[in-house]
């Protein structure tokens, strides 16, 4: 293997949102996550929706309109 081609790592304590802390191995010396295992939907079992740049609204928002066009079709169909 050539030498000197790897980063150098770092033992640093990566923290969630949450408040959770895990020791871990990186290339950087700060590590900040959004989701941890202890508050990810999937490993807690409970249903929570992490909206970034409100894309849930704008899903919404879209939605609504494709209703509102299938409901003015539906009635013009009579």
């Amino acid at each position: 293997m050539k030498k000197d081609i790897h980063p150098k790592t770092y033992e640093v304590s990566a923290r969630c949102v949450c408040g959770n802390t895990l020791k871990i191995i990186s290339a950087e010396q700060k590590v900040d996550v959004h989701v941890c295992s202890a508050c990810h939907p999937f490993y807690t079992g409970t249903e929570k929706f992490i909206d970034t740049a409100g894309r849930i609204e704008k899903f919404q928002k879209r939605y609504a309109k494709v209703e509102k066009k299938a409901d003015k079709g539906k009635s013009n169909d009579k």
